[in-house]
């Protein structure tokens, strides 16, 4: 395993398989097939509420019983128990087509016609299989379904048109449908007795009493194609729902026997599963478009609405980036979407709105995926902009205009950017400036034209004199960089030239030949390099500042497809159809890792904080997300993780996260490090939390904020949590404790265990700390601290001491040194305490000038004067104690406020600057 191994997959919703719905309580659970693997949400919010381990073979058909989860895989069935595989139940000879929970009984059928009756409360292979019917040799069955109030009855529908009844107890057919010359989609049962809903391929749909083998009704679909799903309401309404095999959703009045209502582009593609939930008017519906959508009917005229759903992307995404500290990923996909994924929160994930689609597409008759913008090639994001204006400029396949978007309210901006060109050619690249109010475009033609975000308006071309046509370059502008001060712009042809502009002036100040045509271009802010990709496969890095080439990286066989700098420009990440991802040092000018995925990459971004790589590949419609080994084993060294020239296999990541029952010799290896290492570190802290950094910084004491804050409010405190009323004293003890009298006459209660023993020294102990308390013990416990480190001149003890106070302690230690008639004050009969309070000057002053502790230490200054402040003014013994505290006080908060004040001006001139 190299740095980066396996975690989890984005994105994934549902394929084509058949969802199956499980009623607990009053909550309604439906499970989805995502591939190889299956999840589980909650109907109520569509919240993902568990996530199944990858099988070997793509799932075909599910079922879901209390705490058990069947797949068909393969020509197996998988038994699962949460998320933990239990069982494997074999006895098929070809692939299972399909699942059906009957009662504690499941029934699987493949596609051969055999049906097997496995009991669901046994898990034991051998002992689940309880019965096994041979439906017929030219019988292929398409659907199986169980009619109610049938007992021990199923039917099967085949793809040459006929439905059989068999009787699974005694393993019987009982009665064969001739159907309608048309094969058979699928079959529901229907609220009313012995009548079933059946869908065949020819379109129609058929209402058929079983009973009397007659025909009640029969619809055809709205649109061509199959019926592919049916379901009957049945909270009273007589309304049947069809979804085809075109995406669209048609509603049939049975009483009036016309249609009712039509959903059109309910879905993208064909509709894989429907069902309306019991007593209620809402309907669940999923398609192969990787979305599952709820319908509700509440509107006046009786049609649906959409209430809630999920969906991923169609098409396998191209472009992708992280965005907002590693939290979020913008995704754009070959299904002309434009997405905003949460790497921590499924539900956050959405699609960008591209402005009215629906009512567009509505008014124009035309569907929604034809109103969209054409599939997005290139984007780039600023965050520094987002709650100002569009902060995100998307390029689009053969469009000669970019669109801006405004994260904020994930919607599209209001400004088109188009190129101000004689003959308009599509956009290809784009940029944002670092301050966020310049994009800078580049066409097919090599047009390269900058433009203001906030207005949308035009701020002039980039034109080399050199070439023949007014142009920045002779042929496609592949990329652009714009320079972390916005002092250049650094262009990319895919004749194989780099150029470097001045931003401002527009003009070209240099100009690199490659040497092969540029595929792509990638600029780190940072270190100032320029990473580019060529037809030759070789990464070449040119130093911008220095205007030479630096490193240059051999190792792909193939097309180079993206590329992306770490945040600290120490690693160059490129991926490659060759189907390997491989990582560059570019300190050491060495490949430190490549690893190889069944699929060949097609984007990749790197997480800000470096601990996730996000991937997509070919043919896959998810973002698979990448952990960094390095970041979550604590070990340092990286040689114990990369694997150098050597191309390592690498499984892709699963749907949930990876969970590995046994640790590999080389994980164990990397975790004796990290735990050796740790107890290194551990034996440290005490001095890494003391130690002074710099001299001229301040330390602070690491103390949760509101155990220093509420040495200052600690008055408001005492206040607010006054009680009402004043404590009563108990009529009568309870039995097991005894009463004894102090002096004072009061009575105080004492455990058995103290005066059944016979032993009265311990009952005159516990009188005399009742009496006395530990007011004194604890006042020169302190003080002979505090007075012993004023010897060594190391109040580290004191501090120490202080901090494992509470606030109220602390408060009670320096009020016992408090003089309360400040106008009587004698050096004799106050010699104590004025002794104390010269002691802890000296301790603040010396704590101020180290400048440890701080945010501590000046809360107990503050409580200090507070609680002194008159006597201190009164005595002239400690005045030039408290002059020497307040120079190193000014002068301390003098050097903290300059430096403050200079970050300030730097980040209000970097973030109002005009370039």
């Amino acid at each position: 395993m190299g740095i980066f191994e396996p975690f989890r997959a984005l994105g994934y919703i549902t394929d084509g398989t058949p969802f199956a719905v499980q009623r607990r309580g009053m909550e309604t659970f439906i499970t989805l097939s995502t591939g190889k693997s299956w999840q589980i949400y909650n109907c109520a919010k569509l919240n993902l509420v568990l996530a199944g381990p990858e099988l070997v073979k793509k799932i075909r058909a599910l079922a879901s019983w209390r705490d058990f989860t069947f797949a068909a895989s393969g020509c197996d069935i998988v038994v699962f128990k949460r998320a933990h595989q239990v069982a494997t139940w074999s006895g098929h000879k070809a692939k299972v087509a399909f699942l059906l929970l009957f009662g504690k009984h499941i029934l699987s059928l493949d596609l051969q016609g055999s049906l097997l009756i496995w009991t669901a409360v046994e898990l034991d292979p051998n002992k689940a299989l309880v019965g096994q019917i041979q439906l017929g040799e030219k019988f292929y069955p398409s659907c199986i379904m169980h009619p109610d109030t049938y007992l021990n009855k199923v039917i099967v529908g085949s793809e040459e048109g006929t439905l059989q009844l068999w009787n699974i107890n005694a393993q019987k057919k009982l009665y064969e449908f001739k159907g309608w010359g048309s094969s058979i989609r699928c079959c529901v049962s229907s609220p009313a007795l012995d009548v079933v809903g059946i869908g065949c391929a020819d379109g129609k749909i058929h209402v058929h009493n079983l009973r009397f083998d007659e025909e009640v009704v029969t619809f055809t679909h709205t649109t061509r194609g199959a019926v592919t799903a049916l379901a009957f309401r049945t909270d009273g309404q007589p309304l049947l729902a069809a979804g085809g095999s075109s995406g669209v959703i048609s509603v049939w009045n049975l009483e009036k026997k016309r249609l009712h209502s039509v959903i059109k582009d309910a879905h993208y593609s064909s509709i894989c599963s429907l069902y309306f939930f019991a007593n209620e008017p809402v309907l669940m519906s999923s398609s192969t478009d990787n979305s599952i959508k709820m319908w509700i009917f509440d509107t006046s005229d009786g049609e649906a609405r959409l209430l809630r759903f999920r969906s991923g992307h169609s098409a396998p995404p191209t472009c992708i980036r992280y965005y907002g500290k590693g939290r979020h990923i913008l995704s754009a996909g070959q299904d002309r979407a434009f997405r905003f994924f949460s790497v921590i929160q499924d539900q956050q994930s959405r699609e960008l709105s591209q402005g009215h689609v629906v009512k567009r597409a509505k008014k124009l008759k035309l569907k929604e995926e034809e109103i969209k913008l054409p599939p997005v090639i290139a984007f780039d994001a600023a965050e520094i902009r987002e709650r100002d204006w569009c902060n995100v400029v998307t390029c689009h396949l053969d469009d000669p205009c970019a669109y801006t978007w405004r994260l904020q309210n994930f919607v599209i901006g209001e400004h088109i950017l188009r190129p101000s060109c004689e003959v308009p050619t599509a956009v290809k690249a784009c940029s944002i400036s670092t301050c966020g109010n310049f994009s800078v475009i580049g066409t097919e033609g090599g047009w390269i034209e900058r433009f203001n975000l906030q207005s949308g308006f035009s701020r002039g071309s980039y034109i080399d004199i050199g070439e023949e046509e007014p142009c920045g370059h002779h042929g496609a502008v592949v990329g652009l960089a714009c320079e972390a001060m916005n002092a250049l712009l650094i262009s990319g042809g895919y004749n194989g030239d780099i150029k470097i502009w001045d931003f401002k002036g527009r003009d070209l100040k240099f100009r690199w030949e490659v040497g092969a045509p540029l595929v792509k271009i990638v600029y780190h802010g940072g270190n100032g390099l320029l990473a580019t990709a060529a037809d030759d496969m070789i990464l070449r890095l040119y130093d911008v500042t220095a205007v030479r080439i630096v490193r240059k990286f051999v190792g792909h066989m193939d097309r180079v497809t993206d590329l992306c700098f770490s945040e600290d420009g120490k690693w160059l990440l490129s991926s490659s159809m060759d189907g390997t991802i491989r990582i560059w040092d570019v300190i050491s000018s060495r490949q430190l890792d490549a690893i190889h995925v069944d699929a060949a990459p097609t984007a990749l971004s790197i997480s800000p904080n470096m601990d996730m790589l996000a991937t997509t590949h070919v043919d896959k419609n998810g973002i698979y997300l990448w952990a960094n080994r390095m970041m979550y084993s604590g070990a340092e060294d990286i040689e114990s993780f990369i694997s150098g020239e050597q191309v390592v296999n690498v499984p892709m990541p699963t749907v949930s996260s990876r969970k590995d029952s046994e640790d590999t010799e080389e994980d164990t290896l990397v975790k004796d490090q990290a735990i050796k290492k740790l107890d290194t570190s551990n034996s440290l802290i005490g001095n890494l939390c003391s130690a002074q950094l710099t001299p001229g910084l301040v330390t602070l004491a690491m103390l949760p904020k509101t155990q220093w804050q509420s040495l200052v409010n600690l008055d408001i405190i005492k206040m607010r949590n006054k009680p009402i009323e004043p404590p009563k004293k108990p009529e009568k003890a309870p039995f097991f404790l005894q009463s004894l009298s102090t002096l004072s006459g009061e009575r105080i209660f004492v455990h058995n265990s103290v005066t059944d023993s016979g032993d009265q020294n311990e009952a005159e102990k516990v009188i005399t700390a009742a009496q006395s308390g530990n007011k004194n013990e604890g006042f020169s416990a302190f003080m002979k601290l505090l007075h012993s480190c004023m010897e060594t001149g190391d109040f580290t003890s004191v501090t120490d001491y202080l901090k494992s106070l509470s606030p109220s302690a602390v408060d009670l230690e320096l009020r016992m040194l408090q003089i309360i008639d400040n106008e009587n004050i004698t050096e004799t009969e106050h010699a104590v305490e004025l002794k104390g309070i010269e002691m802890l000057l000296d301790y603040f002053v010396s704590e101020v000038f180290c400048n440890n502790n701080f945010e501590f230490v000046q809360a107990l200054i503050r409580l200090f004067l507070k609680i002194h402040g008159e006597t201190i003014r009164r005595q002239i013994s400690l005045q030039e104690k408290a002059r020497q505290l307040l120079e190193l006080q000014s002068s301390t908060w003098q050097r903290l406020d300059t430096s403050f004040q200079n970050t300030r001006c730097m980040i209000t001139f970097l973030s109002n600057s005009q370039f």
